[in-house]
């Protein structure tokens, strides 16, 4: 069994590019087919891999103004030539799933999220030019045609699957596909379980506006509980200007500063809502509960009453509810460390392995 992976662009690192990593683990002979690849953006962490760019890589410009290329991006999907490949693994959040495969060929497709500025934030714009008046109206019908193809493109697609089911509802919606529900891998090594309490409450967040950081703020200021923030963004300096002194910043951090914060803190505070948020695994992790907004991903790995505490609005008002309701309860951090355990690396390893060859060995029974 052959099998190529597809990725949207090698140009970054986040979620996306952990599950991509995870994939060449698990397929290590696998090429990664993908628009463009920055080595150093991508911390060399796809050295050891073999990685077919697209046509875009040798246009100038391509690498440093990338957005630019929206326009070929399309062809540049279509180009790749995976005939000599039995299954295709492609892993999305745009346009990777619109590859063209043989008619023998297996194709799945591991989706973080249907296309997001298409489907779900489609008034959002794709670039800052679009403030000018033209360039929007002209970036509002391009919109229009990639919907189109980016429906197509689903249709393209043998197999979804979804790293929750929050993203399979969306796939559903805006698809029409079915898919199988198998959470990203979550390295859970460098975290213990700590049965340290320092008092404080913890945020590892950006600091944007959809992920609610200002409701924690409030609901702190209201309680005149610590509250920690790591993170940073946009809102720093107005989330700052609002929070009482027992609220401190303290913009990003090392992995093993966040650690250490985690370990000591009474509870995660995830205010927003996320495909499926990685953070509150690694709080539970080290056997803390999470005190979570009902919705997304969170609604998903936290149990309520075991390893948390969920609240079903999303107010600071119910948000302060939420952590005295905690208070009056005992968690038990080896339960929600073993709860952690089932998102870890080697069981994601496994499911995707077994899926994969199970699938494949479906599709060629019904070849003959």
């Amino acid at each position: 069994m052959k099998v190529a992976l597809v990725h949207d662009h090698l140009n970054q690192l986040g979620g996306a590019e952990t599950v991509l990593k995870s994939f060449t683990r698990i397929f290590p002979d696998a090429p990664i087919f993908t628009l463009i690849y920055d080595e150093e953006k991508t911390n060399h962490l796809f050295r050891d891999t073999r990685i077919t760019e697209s046509f875009l890589a040798n246009l100038p410009l391509a690498r440093r103004k990338f957005r630019w290329f929206l326009p070929l991006m399309i062809a540049a999907t279509e180009s790749y030539d995976l005939s000599a490949y039995d299954v295709v693994l492609s892993d999305s959040s745009g346009l990777a799933k619109g590859v063209i495969t043989h008619p023998g060929t297996l194709h799945i497709d591991y989706c973080h999220t249907p296309t997001r500025y298409l489907w779900s934030d489609h008034n959002l714009i794709i670039d800052k030019l679009e403030s000018r008046w033209l360039i929007r109206r002209l970036s509002q019908a391009f919109k229009g045609y990639l919907r189109v193809w980016d429906r197509i493109a689903a249709d393209r697609v043998d197999i979804f699957l979804a790293n929750s089911q929050h993203v399979a509802d969306r796939i559903k919606k805006y698809y029409r596909r079915d898919s199988t529900v198998i959470p990203p891998p979550i390295d859970i090594a460098p975290y213990s379980v700590s049965s340290r309490h320092d008092g404080f409450y913890l945020i590892i967040s950006r600091l944007r506006p959809y992920k609610r950081v200002e409701m924690a703020v409030q609901a702190f200021n209201k309680l005149n509980l610590p509250l920690v923030v790591i993170g940073s963004g946009e809102e720093e300096k107005a989330l700052r200007r609002i929070s009482k002194p027992n609220i401190t910043f303290l913009g990003w951090v090392d992995d093993a500063t966040k650690i250490d914060y985690l370990k000591r803190c009474t509870a995660l505070i995830h205010p927003q809502v996320e495909d499926f948020g990685i953070t509150p695994v690694e709080a539970m992790a080290c056997g803390k509960p999470v005190i979570a907004y009902q919705a997304g991903g969170a609604a998903e790995t936290v149990v309520h009453g075991t390893t948390g505490v969920l609240f079903e609005e999303q107010s600071w008002e119910a948000l302060a509810d939420a952590v005295i309701r905690l208070r009056t309860r005992t968690f038990d951090p080896l339960v929600i460390r073993k709860h952690a355990e089932s998102f870890s690396e080697e069981v994601f390893h496994q499911r995707i392995k077994d899926f994969v060859v199970e699938a494949w060995q479906k599709s060629q029974s019904k070849t003959y």
